[in-house]
């Protein structure tokens, strides 16, 4: 598949703001939560609490990174240029695993809400909405952003309708009932289990918070990356009080924290106890959106680490391919791989091969937000204080809590026998792709640390790749490339793109004469320009590109692997380069300074 390489800027900031709301609801909300009750009495909410401080901190440090460098690869790349390539590489791998096999398991919970009105078999249910989610990713990022916009939403809507009516409920504004807080103590206490069982809930609590992450993800798709991330981490602190404190303490309110509806869904345990009708049907349905809007995030998330991997040189170039929707269709299909597999394992040996597959991923996200605390600690320590228009509370102090408070989430899953597995078998996950990725880098593939330089103008450079057409001649472009720092030592490759308008033989030649004449003319263009730019002393080589500038430097960053990139171009009412994004594209693309240079000189007449 041929196509353009950037992905489509087609998320709104309405769908940004519902993505970073919705993507901390999930169905582990809705129903896990009952777990969470039964095994810590009312006092459960504390525990949500707990972790939705620890989430707000994560969030806060992703948003501060993220402001100051928007990203597609988000906090992979912020790993990668804190901590090295290896980093870098088991971010995104680990996260793209974790999401992939949510996928799988979020399409069989999917299919058995399904089976409360349908009479069908599972695995049918479970490739039916597999398809459906996989087709809706396909169409466009609109679409994605449009479905996840109004799926959040009913999310949202059921939630805030518990809080005003559970309320009203125990306030005692609800016919034949009063005021009424009894079950936070009278049925043994406000911590029957002990305090101990606060932080052992903790383990349960946070894989239902996971998401709100995702924002960071796809502001890179947005018009406007550093509004959307700084809102969409600036508001989780109210999601987090609201939605999960807050309905827990109206849950152990309602129902008593040991009453048995609670294990299979406690907001309908809590309607039933209010009288309001049909609730096992309203909250299957609203589960039933919960569980399609995590696997409709989890593909596209999943898909969006995928490309960047291949930006990076660490899966197959063609996952970096896009269609003309700018959608990265193969990234997409390759990740839905995973996702059919495990249904089908969930079909044939759902305890055994799907059990391995799920309990292998129970952890991978802790380390990624260990990962991310990491970073933040020393990426804030570079970044100058301009940048920073999100900064993380009372640094360093807060970071090192967050990284302690993971740390001793993992020690806690060590010793409960119910997860120890799931952290022995994450860790193997982590050692597997550590191991790729040293086999990676070994065969050339991977960016290294030292590859992602910073964008500052006196940071020397090595290798500078120069893409330009036109303005090859012209005495601004010269004086940009001896203008860098060190651009007597530094390597250029300059890249022509043999385009028939830009060499003026569009509307000279005839259709069976122009290509054979746009190279000649192309050609004469170039050896002009490395005339001129060796006689001013620079080590400079260069090439014909393909007739579209994006696809020649795409080739050129592959295999000459630049630390700068210079693209010139006409002022913007005479530059076609501009009004098709050349040089925004490439900036919001790839991880190295692109400098451009406008050419005011008169362009000789063709």
């Amino acid at each position: 598949m041929t196509g353009p390489t950037t992905l489509q800027k087609g998320l709104k900031q309405r769908h940004l703001t519902m993505i970073a709301i919705g993507g901390v609801i999930g169905a582990g909300l809705f129903v896990g939560s009952g777990v969470v009750i039964s095994q810590t009495g009312p006092a459960a909410f504390l525990s949500y609490l707990i972790t939705g401080v620890l989430i707000v901190l994560v969030m806060r440090m992703l948003g501060e990174m993220a402001t100051a460098n928007p990203s597609t690869g988000s906090f992979a790349d912020y790993a990668r240029m804190a901590l090295g390539g290896w980093a870098g590489f088991s971010v995104a791998w680990l996260y793209w695993y974790f999401w992939v096999i949510v996928v799988g398991f979020e399409a069989v919970a999917g299919a058995k809400i399904l089976t409360f009105w349908i009479d069908a078999p599972l695995w049918l249910l479970s490739l039916i909405l597999m398809t459906l989610m996989t087709a809706t990713n396909l169409i466009s990022v609109g679409s994605y952003g449009e479905f996840e916009y109004w799926f959040a939403g009913i999310k949202v809507f059921a939630i805030m309708a518990f809080l005003v009516l559970g309320t009203l409920y125990v306030i005692g504004l609800w016919p034949n009932h009063g005021f009424d807080v009894s079950n936070m103590t009278s049925h043994g206490g406000f911590l029957p289990h002990g305090a101990s069982a606060i932080f052992s809930s903790i383990v349960v609590v946070v894989f239902s918070m996971v998401g709100a992450e995702i924002a960071t993800v796809a502001a890179a798709e947005s018009h406007d990356p550093e509004k959307a991330i700084a809102k969409a981490t600036q508001s989780v602190i109210f999601r987090v009080a609201t939605f999960f404190v807050g309905s827990m303490i109206l849950l152990v309110c309602i129902v008593p924290w040991n009453d048995s509806q609670l294990g299979a869904s406690p907001y309908v345990a809590a309607f039933k106890q209010m009288g309001i009708p049909y609730a096992d049907h309203i909250m299957n349905a609203v589960v039933l959106t919960a569980v399609l809007s995590c696997l409709n995030s989890g593909l596209y998330t999943a898909s969006r680490m995928l490309f960047v991997l291949a930006a990076r040189r660490e899966a197959p170039m063609r996952l970096i391919t896009v269609n003309s929707r700018g959608v990265p269709v193969w990234a997409i299909l390759a990740s839905t791989v995973i996702g059919f597999l495990s249904v089908i394992a969930a079909y044939v040996s759902p305890d055994t091969v799907f059990l391995l597959l799920l309990n292998s991923s129970g952890a991978v996200i802790l380390f990624v937000y260990l990962l991310i605390a990491a970073s933040e600690f020393v990426l804030r320590r570079r970044t100058p204080n301009p940048d920073l228009k999100v900064k993380m509370w009372f640094f360093p102090v807060l970071t090192i809590l967050a990284g302690a408070g993971i740390l001793e989430v993992l020690v806690q899953m060590g010793l409960t026998h119910d997860t120890r597995s799931q952290l022995l078998l994450s860790l193997l996950s982590w050692a597997v792709v550590l191991v790729l990725y040293f086999v990676t880098r070994a065969r050339g593939g991977s960016v290294s640390a030292d590859e992602l330089v910073s964008s500052a103008t006196d940071t020397p450079v090595h290798r500078v790749v120069v893409l330009a057409n036109q303005t090859m001649g012209e005495s601004e472009l010269h004086d940009a490339l001896q203008g860098l720092s060190g651009s007597e030592q530094a390597e250029y490759l300059v890249v022509v793109p043999a385009n028939p308008v830009d060499t003026g033989q569009a509307d000279r030649e005839g259709a069976a004469f122009v290509w054979q004449a746009t190279t000649e003319a192309a050609q004469q263009r170039l050896d002009q320009t490395l005339g001129d730019l060796q006689s001013l002393g620079l080590t400079v080589r260069g090439e014909l590109g393909d007739y579209r500038p994006p696809v020649a430097l795409d080739k050129a960053m592959r295999e000459f692997r630049p630390d700068h990139v210079v693209i010139a171009t006409q002022p913007e009412d005479r530059s076609t380069w501009l009004r098709h994004n050349v040089v925004a594209d490439a900036r919001a693309k790839y991880d190295v300074p692109v400098q451009h240079v406008v050419v005011h000189s008169p362009v000789p007449q063709r």
